[in-house]
């Protein structure tokens, strides 16, 4: 029996050009796909009022370090530097599968609470086989759109992130390969999250590249950030090794020379920019205009909430505050006017939504409010004082709205969120990740 949700007399924003925005307009969902975006549709379904709401795609945050929920805001005033020995060094060692299925499980809620209905989990917590499996048993139960990173274990900082000679272990990918994702069609997908030259030697490297490429996944490795990364030159060691591909996701890109944009632009790869994140802990300037400029489409991503908020409305603003200001002050330097091509709102949302899709490599289905594609669809309520009035509703959404304005969630035809609150077992989540929090600092303290 066909199952039909109307969302009726929203604002809509399709984010898709040949659909435009519908200031009054109606989507209609099947069976978890978008049926039709029509100023009026009438339908045999089940109707949701959308009066006074703007009518979005879900967001998509194209690269979060998920496991960290249980100990967020333990690094407020952190540097990348400072990351590394406080989480990677300290809290990693002490996770056990609890621990990363109670993170995985709010994180995941949060993404939802917050209108983020697709998300690259880069999971470099896999310390034995059951912390994977734990922290796909989560993403499975909150119902999100996910794409599973599977990353390397971190017990020691000095093992894993100095010159590694670890590879990942491919015998427990393969496992998961087959276990979890034997069909690349469902809500949950698989990747692997890569540490890449400078931080691994390149027997390691290349085996992990060969690794993805035999199982048909794709690639997200972390390049180019602040002191650490910035000058391995890694898409230049990349390019060397015969390694760069369409299949890969290049995560900050803050560093990049101009070659290695070109690299990345020739090769077909994608990038994905945590704006919060390098403009607070020194990854260096969020290379939103220059992906731009080198014919990319950029995406946004939250990576750690140990010192940056977990929503998209944070990343949209750092994104477009940091990337004017740069240019602003570029341009008084030179005596010279802005360029035309300054971010506007507009395309911040497009970044955050169509973008984010795209890099995910889930553009056919999701990402903009089209006939064809899953339904997941976020709905934010501009009756609110920090919305309303509203004369842009672009602008609405990306400068405006925040966690709280966020009052319909559903994914894949689902609804996740409604009236302002998650169907989940909210409770639940929160004792698990507070239990966590209080084991994790319980035995930080006894190793200390």
């Amino acid at each position: 029996m066909t199952h039909r949700i109307l969302l009726r007399a929203g604002h809509v924003l399709s984010m898709d050009p040949a659909i435009g925005d519908l200031p009054q307009g109606d989507v209609l969902i099947e069976d978890g796909r978008i049926a039709a975006v029509d100023r009026e549709i009438g339908a045999d379904a089940e109707v949701l009022d959308m009066t006074g709401r703007i009518v979005i795609p879900g967001f998509v945050d194209t690269h979060r370090h998920t496991w960290e929920a249980s100990i967020r805001n333990v690094a407020p005033n952190a540097t990348l530097d400072d990351y590394f020995v406080d989480i990677l060094d300290t809290f990693a060692p002490l996770y056990t599968p609890e621990d990363v299925y109670a993170a995985n499980l709010a994180g995941a809620l949060e993404c939802l609470n917050a209108g983020i209905t697709t998300l690259v989990d880069w999971s470099h917590i896999n310390n034995t086989p059951e912390h994977p499996d734990a922290a796909i048993r989560a993403l499975t139960e909150t119902g999100i759109r996910a794409q599973y990173a599977y990353g390397s274990a971190n017990t020691s900082l000095a093992d894993y992130w100095f010159e590694s000679k670890i590879a990942i272990p491919g015998d427990d990918v393969r496992r998961v390969r087959t276990e979890y994702f034997a069909s690349d069609d469902g809500l949950l997908t698989l990747a692997l999250a890569t540490r890449g030259p400078g931080f691994c030697v390149n027997d390691v490297v290349t085996s992990e590249w060969a690794l993805a490429r035999e199982l048909d996944i794709p690639i997200t490795v972390h390049v180019a950030m602040g002191r650490l990364a910035g000058r391995f030159a890694m898409v230049k060691q990349l390019h060397d090794l015969g390694l760069l591909g369409p299949d890969t996701t290049y995560v900050h890109c803050c560093y990049f020379s101009e070659e290695e944009w070109r690299l990345v632009a020739d090769s077909g790869g994608t990038v994905s920019i945590a704006p919060q994140v390098e403009t607070q802990m020194g990854h260096g300037w969020p290379p939103v205009m220059k992906a731009i400029e080198h014919g990319l489409r950029p995406s946004l991503s939250i990576d750690v909430v140990t010192t940056v908020p977990g929503d998209m409305f944070t990343q949209i603003r750092a994104a477009f505050g940091a990337e004017r200001a740069r240019v602003n002050a570029a341009s008084w330097q030179a005596d010279v006017p802005v360029p035309d091509t300054m971010l506007t709102a507009r395309q911040m949302l497009e970044i955050a939504t169509r973008n984010g899709a795209h890099v995910a490599g889930l553009e056919d289905r999701t990402g903009s409010l089209t006939p064809g594609k899953r339904a997941d669809v976020v709905a934010i309520d501009a009756t609110a004082l920090n919305v309303a009035p509203v004369h842009d509703a672009a602008a609405a959404v990306a400068l405006s709205a925040d966690v709280s304005n966020v009052e319909t969630v559903i994914v894949d035809g689902v609804v996740r969120k409604r009236d302002g609150r998650l169907t989940a077992d909210v409770a639940r989540a929160r004792r698990l990740v507070e239990e966590s929090r209080d084991r994790l600092l319980a035995a930080k303290e006894a190793r200390a």
